[in-house]
């Protein structure tokens, strides 16, 4: 059976080349990096070398990055661990309503410690307004947390400008702390944390073809959050445990890649992305686009098809050998609607109505020709069988 993978916004495979920079760390430079003796060094040199690569993507200095175990955990030490390094300044955070989950629940961890949160509305198409980051700003306010890039409908945040505001209201202790969540925008945006205007920046390997498990968080000099993980005093003190070695290599050499191959690739995937959401709603009824229609991720495609669950029309196209998803792969085993939608205006169906297509390196025209020939067929079959009747709000 062919298959189709779509689904390169919950992770993607990874690259061969990455595969090959990781290798003799699984199998001779096996070494621990706190280990003085020399197998020990070449471990730890291996380790230095990949922060000296990301930080020269990043454009920051290589002790602003902190490996972490994952992007969930990069995020978590940016938002639990600054929130509570710097309680004394201020328990006020502010965050959009699309935030990732890894966010939305570090934050209702930090409500329940007295932390109190404002949630920022989007527009229609998912796009934050910088102005009101800037209304809700209080001399309480220590975080603001705003993704870069959506990982259910790819709109891109406007986060440059909403840096340039929150500089405006920095303090003698440099607070309020601007924190983003890349992981969705490796790969595809640029990443550089002074033209952003960013304090704190997440990302993850398993998003641009590097491996799963680990992930790295800039952290702006002279920024001390308090850690998550106590132990040997790794990474600066702020994340202790022996080093995923070969993890850390991947990722370094997965985003080395990411950027490099990142102009052509994007204006392939564009192109590609923009050919199939124009079939889609040209060729099934009742479609409706999710997200910016220009600001948004190159690969990213999420539509809402009305009169069908989302779930099952999954079902049907992963007998055709298709791989999709109906939102973010952290949530799919929940019944609840995407918050996503439902925060753009989106009628509760609506968002039970989604499907999110996210493509890849390896996407080509004929493989998304391929979902477009079963793709009616399956919508058509489940609005037969559907007591659903719902109106186009566009």
């Amino acid at each position: 059976m062919r298959e189709i993978y779509l689904d390169h916004a919950s992770t993607t495979y990874l690259d061969p080349r990455v595969a090959g920079a990781m290798r003799p760390y699984f199998e001779n430079e096996y070494g621990n990096p706190s280990s003085l003796h020399r197998k020990g060094r070449r471990a730890k040199e291996a380790v230095e070398n990949a922060r000296q690569t990301i930080a020269k993507i990043l454009n920051c200095l290589p002790e602003e990055i902190i490996f972490t175990g994952s992007g969930s955990e990069a995020i978590n030490l940016a938002l639990l661990g600054t929130a509570r390094a710097y309680k004394e300044h201020g328990k006020h955070i502010i965050a959009s309503k699309i935030e990732h989950h890894a966010v939305l629940n570090a934050l209702k961890a930090l409500k329940k410690e007295g932390f109190e949160v404002t949630y920022l509305d989007v527009d229609k198409n998912g796009l934050i307004n910088p102005e009101d980051v800037e209304k809700a700003i209080s001399q309480d306010t220590i975080l603001i947390s705003i993704m870069y890039a959506n990982n259910e409908i790819g709109t891109i945040e406007p986060v440059a400008e909403t840096g340039a505001i929150i500089k405006k209201y920095r303090d003698s202790e440099k607070t309020p702390f601007f924190f983003i969540d890349a992981c969705q925008a490796a790969g595809a945006l640029e990443l550089n944390v002074q033209k952003l205007g960013v304090d704190l920046l997440a990302v993850n390997g398993s998003k641009i073809y590097g491996p799963k498990g680990v992930g790295c968080l800039y952290v702006r000099k002279g920024i001390r959050p308090m850690p998550l993980v106590y132990g040997g005093g790794q990474e600066n003190n702020l994340r202790s445990g022996t080093e995923n070695v070969p993890g850390i290599v991947g990722l370094a050499k997965a985003l080395e890649i990411a950027e490099r191959e990142r102009e052509a690739e994007s204006t392939r995937l564009a192109e590609l992305r923009d050919y199939f959401i124009g079939r889609i709603l040209k060729k099934i009824p009742k479609t409706v686009l999710n997200g910016h229609p220009a600001k948004r991720l190159p690969n990213n495609v999420n539509i809402t098809f009305l009169d069908i669950e989302g779930e099952s029309a999954l079902l049907y196209l992963d007998e055709k050998g298709i791989y999709i998803s109906t939102g973010s792969a952290c949530t799919s085993n929940s019944l609840e609607p995407s918050h996503v939608i439902t925060a753009l205006g989106r009628p509760y169906e609506y968002a039970h109505g989604s499907l999110r297509f996210t493509l890849g390196r390896k996407t080509t025209k004929e493989d998304l020709d391929y979902v477009l020939k079963h793709l009616p067929k399956v919508v058509e079959k489940l609005r037969r069988i559907s007591a659903v009747r719902l109106e186009n709000r566009k």
